[in-house]
């Protein structure tokens, strides 16, 4: 049994709050960077480039890449066989946290209470995965949501009987819906399967797969690359004012569901993807 103290995690969490509020993670600039290379409206490409400009600057200079610094979502695949010593794993994570906004000088945007609306002045509690796994480590990663994205974010309940075509359909529908609000070029991250809830959890966490990794499942992969040209053909572009980048990238993740039901849930991240991953 492997030793972790609490106060190990929170010391992480804190700076992987600062460090995916500052620096957009490799993938993500190499993707951005490319779409402005590629993309044919003059005005589209201008804001690719302003985009570029503006991750670049702040990573130089230690400055969030972006006002809305998001609710803090963390996910902990913790290993069997760690033992956490020194407080609650939960406390120890929204301790790191209230340390990384307070001390990064980030917004602060959580709300102690959704109907009484009163700032709880350290961005937390974050929204925290916890996952069981095998081994001796404890993977923390913090990836901060803005809500201009978040708020677009949806969930079908499809019949079984739904055909491939309409599945993607409804997925590239709640991109059109979503237009500008959530600051294209967007991720989008599907969850397919589970139940109400486990859907909405994959496609968060398929936000997480690098930009540059495809899917290891054929089907899926073929899938993703035909969503992906559907959503670019709807002119949406680079900040909602046209061209062919409306989306750098789909990426589903599927589970296994019951015989009479078929969840789908659409999350989508705006062109500021933020995430940043350690190993204790």
């Amino acid at each position: 049994m492997r030793e972790i103290t609490a106060e190990q995690i929170t010391q992480t969490v804190r700076e992987l709050c600062i460090r995916a509020n500052c620096q957009l993670p490799e993938d993500v600039r190499c993707a951005i960077r490319a779409a402005r290379e590629t993309e044919v409206s003059p005005v589209g490409q201008s804001i690719l480039g302003d985009v570029v400009e503006n991750f670049t600057f702040a990573g130089e200079r230690q400055l969030p890449i972006c006002q809305d610094t998001g609710m803090a979502v963390v996910f902990c695949d913790l290993g069997q066989e760690v033992h956490i010593t020194g407080g609650l794993l939960s406390d120890a994570v929204n301790r790191g946290v209230s340390l990384g906004y307070t001390e990064g000088h980030l917004r602060c945007s959580v709300v102690e209470d959704p109907l009484r609306r009163v700032n709880t002045g350290d961005n937390t509690p974050a929204v925290l995965h916890l996952r069981l796994v095998e081994g001796d480590r404890l993977t923390v990663t913090v990836a901060p949501k803005g809500f201009g994205s978040e708020n677009m974010a949806s969930l079908s309940m499809l019949k079984p009987s739904v055909t491939r075509e309409q599945v993607e359909d409804t997925i590239v529908e709640a991109v059109s819906r979503a237009g500008s609000n959530p600051c294209p070029p967007v991720i989008v991250g599907v969850g397919l399967g589970g139940d109400f809830e486990l859907a909405a959890q994959l496609s968060k966490r398929a936000l997480l797969r690098p930009l540059d990794e495809d899917n290891p499942d054929p089907y899926y992969r073929e899938m993703e690359g035909r969503i992906l040209e559907k959503v670019n053909r709807l002119g949406i572009g680079p900040q909602g004012l046209g061209g062919r980048t409306t989306a750098l990238k789909v990426s589903i993740l599927a589970h296994p569901t019951h015989i009479a039901g078929l969840p789908c849930a659409v999350n989508l991240n705006c062109h500021v993807a933020r995430h940043a991953s350690a190993v204790l």
